[in-house]
């Protein structure tokens, strides 16, 4: 049985979809812009940005009981992937702060436009164990 996720401590969904679905032994995020869930704010820098997205993501995956430790896939969207040693920098910190076993698998693709013209978004699959 699906179960849809949904937390105040990352931003709502600004269309037609959900934060998250919880399928029992697996959780789905949709894709995390960087807006601050609490003042509606989008950092400047992209560093910010991919913290912010992190950050986003990791409320979704503990809403749903799991920990960042649990995320096994991210996709990372990117406007400008001249940026991706500055987001692969703030990626990589924030997963080890978060004390991932090593890190998830991941893609990471450049894009020509994002909702709010934001830098990143990004989703993340995490399995229950």
């Amino acid at each position: 049985m699906t179960k849809v996720i949904h937390t105040e401590k990352a931003p709502a969904a600004i269309g037609p979809y959900v934060q998250a679905v919880d399928l029992g032994n697996m959780v789905l995020t949709s894709g995390q812009i960087p807006v601050n869930p609490t003042t509606g704010e989008v950092p400047a820098d992209i560093t910010a940005q991919a913290r912010q997205s992190l950050e986003n993501v990791k409320a979704i995956i503990e809403q749903a009981g799991l920990t960042v430790a649990d995320i096994v896939k991210t996709t990372v969207f990117v406007k400008d992937l001249n940026q991706f040693a500055t987001v692969n920098a703030e990626y990589e910190k924030f997963f080890k702060e978060n004390n991932h076993p090593n890190f998830p698998a991941r893609s990471c693709v450049e894009v020509a436009r994002l909702p709010k013209d934001v830098g990143i978004e990004i989703e993340a699959i995490a399995v229950r164990k």
